[in-house]
C-alpha cells in the first residue's frame, strides 16, 4: 500500500514538473543530443545528400566535419547553421557532372545553381565563379580558410 501511494506521489510530481517546464515551439526547435559527426567523406550522388541535408536541417541536430576531408557532395553540408568544420579538414569542391561525363550547358548550369544553393552566401559566390569549371580533380580548400570565410569552426 505504501509503495502504491510512493509511486502515485511520484507520478503527481513528474506531472507537475511537465506542466511547468517550457516547451519549444515547433519540432524543429528540439535539438538532437548526439551531433552528426562526418569523417572523411568522399562525397557521394547530389540528390542523395540533398536529402540529407534537408533531413538535418529538419532535424536541428548537430552536424561536425572532423576527418581528414569532406569532398564533392559532402561539401553540400556547409550551409547547414548547426555545421562546424576542423581547421584541419580539407574540403574539395568541384563541378558538376553525370558519372565524370560532362553535362550540357543548361543541365551543368542548373546544377551548379542547385549545389551553390546549399552554400553559406560567399562560399556560394566562389563556388559559381571558380570551384564549378573545375570538372577534373578538386579544388582543395582548408577548413580555416572556410572558417575565415564565415564557417562556424568546432570547438
Amino acid at each position: 500500500m505504501l509503495k502504491e501511494h510512493l509511486a502515485r506521489s511520484l507520478a503527481c510530481l513528474v506531472l507537475m514538473a511537465l506542466a511547468v517546464l517550457p516547451l519549444p515551439a515547433k519540432a524543429s526547435d528540439i535539438r538532437v543530443s548526439a551531433p552528426v559527426v562526418i569523417g572523411d567523406d568522399p562525397g557521394g550522388p547530389v540528390l542523395e545528400r540533398a536529402r540529407q541535408v534537408r533531413a538535418l536541417r529538419q532535424s536541428g541536430q548537430d552536424v561536425r566535419i572532423v576527418g581528414a576531408i569532406c569532398n564533392s557532395a559532402c561539401t553540400m553540408l556547409l550551409g547547414l547553421p548547426q555545421t562546424c568544420v576542423s581547421p584541419r579538414t580539407i574540403f574539395g569542391f568541384h563541378g558538376p557532372s553525370r558519372g565524370g561525363q560532362r553535362l550540357d550547358r543548361a543541365q551543368f548550369d542548373r546544377a551548379s545553381h542547385f549545389i551553390a544553393q546549399h552554400y553559406p552566401p560567399s562560399l556560394g559566390r566562389w563556388y559559381m565563379n571558380t570551384a564549378r569549371h573545375r570538372t577534373q580533380g578538386v579544388h582543395k580548400v582548408a577548413g580555416s580558410d572556410l572558417i575565415a570565410m564565415g564557417v562556424r569552426r568546432c570547438a
